[in-house]
């Protein structure tokens, strides 16, 4: 391979010139830069630029604003609430409001990896309407269409939504419908965490496909899941709607981390409602004792597993008097306080202003290694960038955000089998930069862009555990980003040569 000006000049058997820099390979295999197609790095991109546990690990584009949680649009009340959260954790300034004064801002700043913006819709909607549980009037639901049509000129590569949190969880089908629309005007795709991957999964996928068919939007299924074990044997049925859906020609596509156990707020385990009006009515509620027990009856209703708050672990919290909690499942904690579990729960949320992390453990592995296999489904971490220390590596972090890429290469291929390397290579790389509509990126191929990682397909490997999960993977030589190296014998060089992706970027 021949590279000049951060573009792939040359691919062949042998390279006709010879270059101001040359690396030799060892036997390694060479890819083209892994893309996490489900990042959480708006923000943490901007803690951190050199992306850490993400270009250690392979990964040369993320693609952000998932979940619906996106870092821009977004203005009123709940950016004056994320400004004074993030000037709190962080310390970080956030002088946008607009999709493209973020991406400027990011840009300016200088990234380590290549960057793309999925607009969020439980962003936009709370920017428009708060933390309300109603439905749009007809001049909140112009003002969200107008904002994902601003959004899509100013750079967004489609609309995501969360509709298990809220406010999205408020929002009927119809809204969404509308969105969709609008995104798919300018080439947007839609990426959705349904409204459940457990009880309801079903009538979740049902819903989302609904969508796609209605709007015509390319339809983008996050972290495909069964959870919980009563829903297990609900996966026959969940592949043959999907692939249902696609034989009639629906854009549908899935992605999915490689591990068993999700990470998500704590607050996740109460019901809709209690959302209502946003951080304020929730504390609110939460402190209402009457509130508490009607919640408690619902929640016991939903999991009346005897062990369910024995497969949930606090994962990270903000005040120092809770941090011996991070690591620890729920039950344990409860029994420290000396509580019963929902009280624990009630009190650390009602503490910690609803700033929780846990990671739940719900699913099984046969079902993970079925997913993975099929040919619709692609690879994202579900997680933000990292570091080992510093503001970024508190508390307990889901090993997904160290490990991703390398665990799939080590646990799916090497060891299980399940899927051959060029399988597995395809899945972090060129289908979801397909899936995207990024023009120039996702292969090794003369005249793109010269993002590459360098691996040992023998010994790379995810040694990050839920126990102990900062730690960077093995097995990776080398990783480039637009023709520059940032990481080298698994050290990072400190070059920030990523870019900001766009529909129109080339």
């Amino acid at each position: 391979m021949g590279i000049h000006q951060g573009r792939f000049a040359y691919v062949g058997p042998c390279c006709p010139e010879r270059g101001e820099t040359e690396i030799q390979g060892h036997g390694e295999a060479a890819a083209p830069g892994f893309v996490d197609v489900h990042s959480h790095s708006d923000y943490y991109l901007l803690v951190n630029p050199l992306a850490e546990s993400k270009v250690r690990q392979g990964v040369t584009t993320e693609i952000g604003g998932n979940c619906g949680y996106s870092a821009a649009p977004v203005f009123g009340k709940v950016r004056e609430e994320r400004v004074k959260v993030y000037r709190d954790l962080f310390g970080l300034d956030l002088p946008w409001e607009s999709v493209g004064a973020y991406l400027s801002h990011l840009a300016m700043q200088g990234i380590s990896v290549n960057f793309g913006l999925l607009a969020g819709h439980n962003t936009i909607r709370s920017s428009v309407m708060y933390g309300s549980d109603r439905a749009p009037s007809s001049e909140e639901m112009a003002r969200m269409v107008q904002l994902i049509r601003h959004a899509m000129s100013e750079g967004a590569l489609g609309l995501s939504t969360g509709l298990i949190y809220p406010p999205a969880c408020f929002s009927r089908t119809s809204e969404i419908v509308d969105l969709c629309r609008a995104a798919k005007e300018d080439g947007g795709i839609f990426a959705v965490h349904m409204r459940s991957e457990g009880n309801r999964l079903l009538e979740a996928v049902d819903e989302v496909i609904e969508i796609a068919f209605i709007s015509g939007i390319p339809l983008q299924i996050s972290h495909l899941k069964t959870s919980g074990e009563r829903n297990w044997n609900k996966l026959d049925a969940l592949f043959e709607r999907i692939e249902t859906a696609r034989r009639q020609g629906v854009d549908v596509t899935a992605d999915r981390y490689p591990y068993t156990a999700s990470n998500t707020g704590l607050s996740a385990v109460l019901p809709d409602w209690a959302f209502e009006g946003g951080t304020e009515g929730l504390m609110n509620r939460l402190k209402d004792q009457e509130i508490r027990r009607r919640m408690k009856k619902e929640i016991e209703a939903a999991h009346p597993e005897e062990d369910y708050f024995d497969r949930i672990m606090i994962s990270a919290v903000t005040r120092p008097e809770n941090r011996g909690y991070a690591g620890k499942k729920v039950k344990a904690c409860a029994g420290l306080a000396g509580k019963e579990p929902l009280e624990f729960v009630f009190d650390l949320l009602v503490q910690e202003r609803n700033m929780v992390d846990s990671i739940h453990f719900t699913m099984s592995h046969e079902n993970l290694s079925r997913i993975l296999k099929k040919d619709y489904v692609m690879i994202g971490s579900d997680s933000g960038a990292k570091t080992l220390e510093g503001p970024l590596g508190e508390g307990n972090p889901h090993p997904r955000a160290y490990g991703t890429c390398p665990r799939v290469l080590q646990q799916f291929v090497r060891e299980e089998g399940l899927l051959s390397l060029e399988e597995a290579v395809r899945k972090m790389t060129s289908d979801p930069i397909k899936k995207l509509g990024i023009r120039d990126r996702g292969l090794i191929r003369q005249g793109f862009a010269a993002d590459l990682v360098l691996f040992d397909p023998q010994t790379i490997r995810d040694p990050s555990t839920y126990e102990e999960p900062k730690r960077y993977p093995e097995g990776i030589r080398m990783v480039m980003v637009n023709g520059e190296v940032v990481v080298m014998d698994g050290e990072h060089t400190g070059k920030r040569p990523g870019k900001i992706l766009t529909l129109r970027s080339y």
